[in-house]
């Protein structure tokens, strides 16, 4: 083996190092910040196991090798706000190192390939064992914030159309948005009740809840943006960017933490919303000719 094949062998072994040391630095660190037993117990598993791995890279390349100190930060982080499944999965998809890379090693260094399957089947069943509750009440979510992002951006855009006062629009939309939370709320906890469903109180919660953010969010534009003129008109533009944003970044998590395909769920619900935005617009036409609202 020539001094060009060492060097490149020697880069490679040092790149597993340091995402095997930032694993276990990263997964012990969520470990001691987890407050279910469990989830912490699977975490010090994960962490110890990376550990491992990283020893025997370092028996290779006779090195130390610093973790990436910036991304421990950045998912410890992400973990607080979203959640460990989620945030565990997204490290996944974004691995620089799996066992292909190990398999290109494995001629120089026996025992590297395994090493790399281990490393996979071992994660896989892992991350299958975290048990997070907020992963529970997605469906009160979906629930929660489909009904708010359908009924409030045909709302506010057939209001927009009809009153075109931004004022009149916004508290319509607030008085409309949080009576609207309050039902879905209380409809909630009943179906859930009637089926002896011990988490009513908490899935109405997740419900209403989402319900209420997703109000806000799109009645904004119209307490911040000037609402004279055509103004009004760049207030219901960006509340329909704000509901296409939160559809986004909602199936986004969806599919990250629940291993389901982005693309087909995001069109559906935008579609959705969307579609009934254009038709209460033609109603709010409609009703401001018929009416002569002014």
């Amino acid at each position: 083996m020539n001094n060009i094949v060492d060097e490149k062998l020697l880069s490679e072994v040092l790149r597993f190092q340091r995402e095997e040391i930032t694993g276990s630095l990263l997964y012990g660190k969520l470990a001691k910040k987890c407050r279910d037993e469990h989830n912490a117990a699977v975490l010090s598993d994960m962490a110890a196991a990376e550990r491992r791995h990283y020893e025997f890279w370092k028996s290779i390349s006779g090195q130390d090798v610093a973790p990436r100190r910036g991304l421990i930060i950045l998912y410890t982080a992400l973990g607080r706000l979203f959640g460990l499944t989620f945030t565990l999965k997204l490290l996944e998809k974004g691995e620089e190192v799996g066992a292909a890379d190990y398999a290109r090693v494995a001629p120089f260094h026996p025992g590297a390939e395994k090493m790399g399957e281990e490393e996979e089947n071992h994660e896989d069943a892992l991350l299958g064992m975290i048990d997070e509750e907020r992963l529970s009440y997605v469906g009160s979510i979906v629930l929660g914030l489909n009904d708010a992002l359908v009924e409030l951006t045909g709302t506010l855009a057939g209001l927009t159309f009809a009153f075109q006062k931004g004022k009149l629009v916004a508290v319509s939309g607030i008085i409309t948005g949080i009576a609207a939370a309050l039902s879905m709320a209380a409809s909630n906890y009943l179906a859930t009740k009637a089926n002896d469903d011990p988490k009513a109180k908490k899935a109405a919660l997740y419900t209403g809840g989402a319900y209420l953010i997703t109000v806000m969010l799109l009645v904004l534009p119209y307490l911040i943006v000037p609402q004279t003129g055509f103004w009004i008109y760049v207030s219901l533009g960006i509340t329909l960017l704000i509901a296409v944003g939160i559809i986004a970044g909602f199936n986004f998590y969806v599919s990250v933490a629940k291993g389901q395909e982005f693309k087909p769920r995001f069109l559906e619900m935008a579609g959705i919303s969307l579609g009934v935005s254009f038709l209460s617009f033609l109603v709010g036409l409609l009703v401001r000719s018929v009416f002569g609202a002014e």
